[in-house]
């Protein structure tokens, strides 16, 4: 804010020389333009003004707008309700054959020269005659709505921004309710060419009892509007029901006039595809290609009226200049004449030849220099009007520039929000003398200083607000970053545990899974020695019962050779005792035959 008020101070310092010059500059040179009328001095015919144009019949009920402001009930910060009101739109623009281009992309963020073509197109679907204006439809467009009944405001400062996001909402509300407006002049048009037929055998007063249905309608409708209604069926019908019986209309007349519409639509169609042309699209083609000739044409008859008007100023001041000429040559040729006459009159010595002849040289030389000095005056005008018309344009841009700027600050008109009750306008500067530059000093400066300082106050207090709040920034910025130093090493510790615990977990797992192994190693161990002990026992057994059975042989044998060894033995020991006791016999024998025949233990040593 600071920057701009400088900046529109300088702005209007520059005006202010540039004022001072133009109150300076002289008065020859000065262009005749005539002021260009406004298109809005035009007579209007609004839509719910006179009969015919809008209801087709008058109504005690004024316009929907009073003297208190309306609260907009309508969601027009919802998105989907503005996406669907786009919609409605690009619908009613392709269906009526708007000339320009239009998508709903565009309409997102249209332009307000794009907004004006749109509010041009619907406004004529109501007046085919009405033009928009060239100049204030910043007024003109809020005017229009007002007129029409449009129940809330719609400022001026919203037609420089249309397609910013905080005012396309709202004037694309308005630009919804009047394609409503223009259904419902559609609708009552229809009804009243269905009551056309009526009106002429019966006389209908528009009394007491009409009035009093129509107020009752509209207010019901109204109230449900305001409460987020959009149709109205039910409300229609039983108008219509009404209406038909304070008219005593005839229902079969009307069944029969509806079944002959459907004939005559079916017969329509038919023929339209017959036809495979549309005509009545291509009729509205040539419509608006009229019209938009008719406007160039008008256009160019303005430019041409215009053109006319110039050249007929310049031809009169010709001939002004033409006629001066004139008579100054006719005033020439009497001088002539005159001492032409005084010439032939008079007799001259040749002194006097002499001295004529020398002050006409000097006169010649005295006209040619006097010629110089009017061809370098006549130069210097036309630089000085070339400056100052230079400086002109450049106080008109400074102009323009310092009451944009002034809008964008709130400054304009004296109403806004930050004038303070001043009017800081500056209009055109050919409406002002010299005494402008010092009525504006008094009427601009001031405020403007005044206004500067106090911005100057608010920004260093919005300053010292802000070093404050950068420092407390800074601190809790700090105290963040220890913490978040702080944060970082308990995640760093945390992360570490982690770690710690996913290692220690992956231990775990691996000596689980290891002893896993083992266990089950020994369990297949165990199993294959339990089976191979099994195996052996069995064997074992096997092998006890076969050497049982064996020991039972070898025992059977073993007694069977001890009994066999025995009775050897017996037999042997029985032999042995035999011979023993044979050979004691034979050793009793006489003592001849001792020395003779060998003794006892030598035979039995021998044997």
């Amino acid at each position: 804010l600071h920057v701009m008020a400088s900046e529109l101070g300088a702005f209007f310092e520059e005006i202010s020389m540039a004022l001072f010059l133009y109150s300076k500059q002289p008065s020859f040179g000065k262009l005749n333009i005539p002021k260009p009328q406004s298109v809005t001095s035009e007579r209007r015919t609004s839509f719910f003004g006179a009969r015919g144009a809008g209801l087709p019949r008058n109504s005690t009920l004024g316009g929907f707008g009073g003297a208190e402001k309306i609260k907009d009930v309508r969601p027009l910060h919802d998105k989907a309700f503005v996406q669907q009101c786009i919609r409605q739109l690009h619908e009613f623009l392709t269906e009526k054959g708007f000339p320009g281009s239009v998508s709903t992309k565009t309409l997102q963020s249209p332009s307000s020269k794009e907004f004006l073509k749109m509010f041009e197109f619907i406004y004529s679907q109501l007046d085919p005659t009405f033009q928009m204006p060239t100049s204030k439809v910043e007024e003109e467009v809020p005017r229009i709505l007002k007129d029409l009944g449009y129940p809330f405001a719609l400022s001026k400062s919203s037609m420089y921004s249309v397609g910013a996001p905080h005012t396309w909402p709202q004037v694309l509300g308005s630009l919804i309710w009047l394609i409503d407006t223009v259904k419902i002049y559609w609708y009552m048009s229809k009804q009243e060419l269905l009551f056309s037929d009526f009106s002429e055998d019966i006389s209908i007063e528009e009394g007491a009892e009409y009035n009093k249905l129509f107020l009752d309608y509209t207010a019901e409708t109204y109230s449900k509007f305001m409460q987020g209604a959009d149709t109205f069926e039910d409300e229609d019908e039983a108008y219509l029901a009404k209406l038909k019986k304070l008219y005593n209309v005839d229902e079969a007349l009307l069944a029969s006039m509806e079944e002959k519409h459907g004939i005559l639509s079916d017969e329509v169609e038919r023929l339209e595809k017959e036809s495979q042309t549309d005509r009545l699209m291509s009729k509205r083609m040539d419509k608006v290609r009229l019209q938009t000739d008719l406007k160039k044409l008008q256009l160019f008859r303005s430019n041409v009226e215009s053109f006319k008007a110039n050249l007929e100023s310049k031809c009169s001041e010709l001939n002004e200049e033409l006629e001066s000429t004139a008579q100054h040559l006719e005033s020439l040729k009497q001088e002539q004449d005159r001492l032409q006459h005084l010439l032939q009159n008079q007799k001259f010595t040749p002194a006097d030849v002499e001295r004529i002849n020398r002050e006409k040289k000097e006169l010649q030389q005295t006209i040619s220099s006097l010629t110089k000095s009017l061809e370098e005056a006549e130069q210097h005008m036309w630089n000085e009007e070339t400056a100052v018309s230079k400086e002109k344009e450049k106080a008109a841009l400074k102009l323009v520039e310092y009451n944009k700027l002034a809008r964008k600050l709130k400054l304009i008109p004296m109403s806004a929000e930050n004038a303070c009750g001043h009017d800081f306008e500056i209009r055109t500067i050919s409406d002002y003398g010299p005494s402008t530059m010092v009525q504006y000093k008094t009427q601009i400066q001031m405020p403007l200083s005044k206004l500067i300082s106090n911005v100057e106050e608010e920004n260093s207090r919005l300053t010292n607000m802000k070093l404050s709040l950068e420092e407390s920034v800074e601190q809790v910025n700090s105290n963040i970053l220890d913490k978040s130093n702080d944060l970082k090493q308990l995640r760093e510790q945390i992360r570490r545990l982690d770690e710690q615990l996913e290692h220690d977990m992956q231990e775990l797992a691996h000596e689980e899974q290891k002893w896993a192994a083992e266990v089950e190693s020994v369990e297949n161990h165990q199993k294959l020695l339990q089976k191979k002990v099994n195996q052996g026992y069995d064997e074992a057994m096997q092998q006890l019962k076969a050497a049982q059975q064996q020991y039972h042989l070898v025992l059977q044998e073993t007694k069977e050779e001890r009994r066999t060894v025995a009775n050897n033995l017996a037999s042997v020991f029985t032999t042995a005792t035999n011979h023993l006791t044979i050979a004691e016999v034979q050793i009793y024998l006489p003592s001849l035959s001792c020395h003779r025949s060998p003794s006892v233990s030598q035979r039995h040593a021998a044997l």
